[in-house]
């Protein structure tokens, strides 16, 4: 009790709960074993770990939840296989270390399906990052071999996207405030203003990037916290040494948050900052927002991706806009499944044509028996530019029965 009471007490005055003014007698409670191991701070509650289990708790003192996975080891837990946010708690497990068991961290429940993410070699951290919404929470984290991941923690049976952002990376932390993530990576400080961007456009993410050498560091530091544009870190003989970021990346993600493009237009014309207009750039495309992505775009000179843009903005359909919005993002599957649903078949298969997807254009014009004619005859050109002939069944044999 007496370990709990000034425990509570610290985080009254850290989260301003109490006035300093106000020094009456905090909330108390026993503990169920009484040795903590762990405990880890989100905005909203805390997270307890002792030999029981593991114990969400909000600032009042009041038990939110007590999430529980198949063979569970709160005694290995440390701050690098455990993270929180204020609606979601990741735990890496111990006998299958390629295995991040999430939850819902109001009801201890699994997140999505239910399903734990898995990845195919040993993870050695994990980090949610803290702000947003449920539904775009994002874990980053690295596995045996120094590389630096992320991906979605929701899930709903389709298949876990897992992209790569960096390699030989020794230490990371999310930002307190929005999703800028930072890390120590080969003998380099890095700090990624937009992770989202490689789900946004993958070209943009270099672009997003702010580095320096970290040779200061000595040997093998560690990240402690990054709070606001401060960045702490621990270096190999215990001192802490304070590195300052630029604080405009920060203010652009508040504007964007709450949907103040020319908030954020007119921040990165004053900044001039080639770094600010990629990330607009990618925030906008993952806003749907294009006429800022297209200024944005311009900015960095993207024409190219300009000229798509405006291509995009002359499509006469919302679902045709979205879907070609999708497959700029990469996302071809969803681009064609959200066009059939609209009933735009022809579309979905010069989805198909132009992405050079012959089998599955012809699969589908056949499927829904209406242009096979026309996949055929973009067949044909395709071969004849490049000097073939057809040597697939199946385009011969629907060949025979349709005149092109």
């Amino acid at each position: 009790s007496l370990q709990c009471y000034m425990f509570l007490y610290i985080l009254m005055l850290i989260f301003n709960i109490c006035r300093t003014r106000n020094w009456n007698t905090p909330l108390i409670f026993d503990l169920k074993e009484g040795t903590v191991s762990l405990i880890l701070q989100a905005e909203r509650h805390f997270l307890l770990v002792d030999g029981g289990g593991l114990y969400l708790y909000s600032y009042e003192g009041r038990l939110i939840s007590s999430p529980k996975y198949p063979g569970m080891r709160t005694d290995i837990l440390n701050a690098l296989t455990v993270s929180l946010s204020n609606d979601t708690l990741a735990v890496k497990d111990k006998a299958d270390e390629r295995v991040i068991y999430i939850f819902e961290a109001l009801s201890g429940k699994p997140l999505g399906d239910g399903k734990p993410l898995t990845h195919k070699t040993e993870i050695v951290e994990i980090a949610l990052d803290q702000k947003g919404l449920t539904s775009e929470r994002k874990i980053a984290f690295i596995d045996k071999n120094r590389d630096l991941f992320i991906t979605s923690v929701k899930r709903f049976g389709k298949e876990q996207k897992i992209v790569k952002i960096g390699t030989m990376v020794q230490s990371l932390a999310w930002n307190d405030g929005c999703n800028i993530l930072c890390g120590i990576q080969d003998s380099r400080f890095t700090v990624w203003y937009y992770p989202n961007a490689v789900y946004v456009d993958k070209d943009l993410l270099p672009k997003t990037l702010y580095e320096k050498d970290a040779s200061e560091f000595s040997k093998s530091p560690q990240i402690v916290s990054f709070v606001g544009n401060q960045v702490t870190i621990r270096r190999a003989d215990g001192s802490l040494v304070h590195l300052h970021i630029s604080p405009y990346p920060a203010i652009l993600h508040g504007h964007v948050s709450s949907s103040r493009w020319q908030d954020g237009l007119r921040l990165c014309r004053f900044v001039k900052d080639q770094t600010l207009w990629a990330c607009l750039a990618a925030m906008a495309v993952a806003n749907k927002d294009m006429s800022t992505a297209e200024i944005a775009y311009a900015a960095i000179g993207e024409i190219d991706k300009v000229q798509y843009i405006n291509s995009i903005k002359e499509l006469p359909s919302k679902e045709s806009r979205l879907a070609h919005l999708l497959l700029f993002s990469g996302n071809c599957q969803e681009a064609e499944t959200l066009l059939l649903q609209a009933g735009l078949v022809y579309q979905a298969i010069q989805i198909n044509i132009s992405l050079y997807n012959w089998e599955r254009a012809l699969e589908l014009a056949v499927k829904h028996r209406t242009h096979v004619d026309t996949v055929l005859a973009y067949r044909q050109k395709f071969l004849e530019d490049f000097g073939k002939k057809e040597t697939n069944q199946r385009f011969l044999q629907y060949a025979e029965g349709v005149s092109v």
